[in-house]
């Protein structure tokens, strides 16, 4: 993780050194790990943009954020992302 521009928005560099803007809809701490649910910032305006579900850990002190790789952890931590979107959703 780079910067972090107020608390909506984020870039991130990958292993490459590219960069990507991205717009953090929600945080979720869950079993000790803290995820994202992130879409890519120009795509603000696509109302079907794909959402990303990111893990943050920390590699030598520094944080990281990763594609969550076990399938039953993704598919947990995205159902409890979506019904906290919804649930915000909701509240307005």
């Amino acid at each position: 993780m780079a910067d972090t521009f107020g608390s909506d928005f984020m870039t991130i560099v990958d292993e490459d050194g590219t960069e990507y803007e991205l717009e953090v809809l929600s945080t979720l701490d869950y079993n000790g790990m803290t995820y994202l649910a992130v879409i890519p910032a120009d795509d603000q305006e696509d109302a079907q943009a794909e959402v990303s579900i990111l893990k943050s850990v920390e590699e030598d002190g520094e944080p990281l954020l990763c594609a969550i790789e076990d399938e039953q952890e993704l598919e947990t931590v995205y159902g409890l992302i979506m019904d906290q979107l919804y649930q915000d959703e909701d509240e307005e």
